[in-house]
């Protein structure tokens, strides 16, 4: 299975991000994310074998029990050069990235070989293109996008099923195969 650790924000959030990436100018170098796949990836797992399942599940589990829920929203914009356009996140950033690192940490500790650790940079991934694409339009317009506050409550382990089918335009799709209460609520 195909897994990562991730912060789904919730339906308010979704919707005030639909609208302003509704008004973004067309150009159909970029391949837009669907709503379906907006999230924080936390901690990016790959292919994990079902072995390993139980322990990393508990291990996510651990993680969510010790992170108290913490206010967060998306806010601006950002880019990874110029193949990939992402909104931002503003509110308890460091608690977000403490999330991200004990989720990361449960993964090894449980058997799955992580990528090399970098330091988390919080983002939502809007669209990516296979060419240069001049991304400063976008930037400009999304800089100044601010959501409402919402209250993080929960760890979910995503499994992200990959376009098989080779049509164009085809999406991953994502299922949250499993979630936790932040700060031990229902543990």
């Amino acid at each position: 299975m195909r897994l990562f650790a991730a912060v789904l924000p919730p339906p308010r959030a979704v919707d005030e991000l639909r609208g302003a990436v509704g008004a973004l100018p067309a150009d159909g170098r970029l391949r837009w994310t669907g709503e379906a796949g907006w999230h924080f990836t936390l901690a990016f797992m790959g292919e994990v074998e079902d072995r390993v399942l139980p322990d990393l599940r508990e291990r996510l589990r651990r993680a969510a029990a010790h992170t108290e829920p913490f206010g967060l929203r998306l806010h601006g914009c950002g880019h990874f050069g110029d193949r990939a356009l992402w909104a931002g996140a503003a509110g308890e950033l460091d608690s977000l990235r403490m999330l991200a690192e004990r989720a990361d940490a449960a993964a090894r500790r449980a058997g799955v070989p992580m990528e090399q650790h970098r330091r988390y940079t919080p983002h939502l991934t809007l669209a990516r293109c296979r060419e240069a694409v001049d991304l400063r339009p976008y930037l400009e317009a999304l800089g100044p996008f601010e959501g409402s506050r919402w209250q993080v409550g929960e760890l979910s382990l995503v499994r992200s099923n990959l376009p098989v089918s080779g049509v164009p335009g085809e999406r991953p799709r994502y299922e949250v195969v499993g979630a936790w209460p932040l700060g031990g609520g229902g543990a």
